[in-house]
């Protein structure tokens, strides 16, 4: 006997919950079970290039910290290469899980700062992180980019000037000197990162 799939409704959706860092960030919830974690150093010990650190804290509409945000970060090593994507120096990752200080709400991990990225299009973009992120109330993880503040190429990057409003693009500028950068998340209000549909 046939039937229609007509009848059948939509899957209820179910956000990332409170559990996320036990099945994602297992020992930063205090459960050891892998060697060695995926965060807090993305680029890998031996990777070349400026060693730096990342800073930051996201919040929600009210301004307060979301303690229970997961992000994934990737980025391109230091030549701008994409781990797997070409001819990259062994130990670079250029992959990695954070989650922040339960206490504070504020994240940090380590890296390399990334060179500038050749597109497929010919256009270059600017040095950045690309940065994924899901968390208790958040259905779909939200994707945006991290550039900074200190690279002349912001100007030109292809993706930075699809925002037309500048004071948008600026929610995606970190703050540094060159060794610590800050980059605040907001996934609500007036200051609101821009998250891109990918």
């Amino acid at each position: 006997m046939t039937q229609s799939l007509n009848y059948l409704k939509e899957t209820a959706s179910q956000t990332a919950g409170p559990f996320v860092h036990i099945g994602l960030a297992p020992g930063d919830a205090g459960f050891d079970i892998y060697a060695q974690e995926l965060g807090r150093d993305i680029a890998g010990p031996n990777a070349k290039g400026q060693r730096i650190t990342v800073t930051g804290i996201a919040t929600d509409g009210t301004g307060a910290p979301v303690k229970d945000v997961l992000i994934e970060v990737w980025q391109a090593n230091a030549a701008g290469t994409y781990a797997g994507a070409g001819d990259v120096e062994d130990g670079f990752r250029g992959w990695g899980r954070v989650i922040p200080d339960f206490d504070t709400g504020i994240f940090t991990f380590d890296t390399i700062k990334p060179g500038p990225v050749a597109g497929t299009d010919g256009r270059t973009s600017a040095p950045h992180l690309n940065l994924w992120l899901v968390a208790r109330g958040i259905n779909v993880g939200l994707n945006t980019r991290m550039y900074f503040d200190d690279e002349g190429g912001n100007a030109s990057d292809p993706v930075l000037n699809l925002i037309e409003q500048a004071h948008r693009r600026d929610t995606l500028i970190a703050k540094g000197d060159g060794a610590t950068y800050h980059f605040s998340i907001s996934l609500q209000g007036p200051d609101e990162t821009v998250f891109f549909d990918v």
